[in-house]
């Protein structure tokens, strides 16, 4: 990110932790001219209050969402391309894997690797444009959240509480065969698949792909050479072959390439994981069009 970028995040703690991840508030111009987003494993909301944001899902395969208000992402285990039309100023928020339909009031299947706008945001969206500081846009999110909760929290499955303790085993150990962690919570592998599907929007394979990939880009040291061979042997993968195409799908590119894009872009700054610069859009980004 460039110096003038501002990016403040926060943790909420429980009750309201548990449905979200994370609250972020970013300001500032990309070094880059575009980006490509690496999916977190649950569904993301953002406030577009600046310029708007081109958008595609699923790598580019979808269609181009322009963000000129907000944006709703949801679960999915390949990028989003993300091109600013000009300086991003944004304040979003990261549902736990558990959290969609509880924080934003949407089945998570519905929204599987789609993008779509956030007009039921929209008041908390004016509110925000009435503030200036970062601290207070993120408490004021917080708040909006905790309502939300409220609401749904009393609609949530049953089978919310099992998925929430097959989520934990996974991000432990996302190389846990899915069988065993359904065994541990005496479950049988299809209930715990359906169960999984209903509550977090993804499958629990899939589930543990997306965390075992995030768990290797926030280790990345994008300024030393890179192990690959030794990377895949961590972290469970077959061969550096078998890596290479989850990181593919993944994060859009190569280990190599994305390694030399944030070297490119970014140089020795400190970067967040996963935002990995698109250096030629017109090339790389189907947004660019729009």
């Amino acid at each position: 990110m460039a110096d003038d970028f501002t990016y403040v995040t926060h943790e909420p703690t429980d009750p309201l932790g548990r449905y979200v991840a994370s609250i972020w508030y970013a300001r500032g111009r990309l070094r880059a001219p575009a980006e490509r987003v690496a999916p977190t494993g649950s569904a993301v909301l953002g406030l577009v209050l600046g310029a708007p944001i081109a958008q595609v899902a699923r790598n580019g395969s979808g269609d181009v969402h322009l963000a000129r208000t907000g944006f709703l992402l949801g679960p999915d285990d390949q990028p989003m391309l993300n091109r600013p039309l000009g300086e991003t100023w944004c304040v979003g928020v990261v549902a736990t894997p558990i959290g969609c339909a509880t924080a934003f009031g949407v089945d998570p299947r519905v929204l599987r690797g789609r993008l779509v706008g956030a007009e039921p945001w929209a008041p908390l969206r004016r509110e925000l444009l009435g503030l200036d500081d970062p601290g207070a846009m993120i408490a004021t999110v917080e708040d909006v959240l905790r309502e939300s909760v409220a609401v749904h929290e009393p609609a949530l499955p049953r089978c919310t509480d099992a998925v929430e303790s097959a989520v934990a085993a996974l991000v432990a150990d996302p190389g846990r065969p899915v069988a065993d962690v359904a065994r541990g919570l005496h479950l049988s592998h299809a209930h715990l698949d359906r169960g999984f599907r209903r509550v977090v929007g993804l499958s629990p394979g899939t589930f543990a792909r997306v965390t075992r990939m995030r768990d290797l880009l926030a280790s990345l040291d994008t300024g030393r050479p890179v192990g690959w061979g030794q990377a895949a042997a961590d972290r469970g993968w077959y061969d550096q072959a078998h890596l290479i195409r989850h990181f593919r799908r993944h994060t859009g590119t190569t280990p190599t390439a994305y390694v030399a894009a944030y070297r490119a872009v970014y140089g020795d700054a400190p970067t967040e994981p996963g935002f990995a610069p698109v250096v030629n859009p017109v090339q790389d980004d189907p947004s660019a069009g729009a």
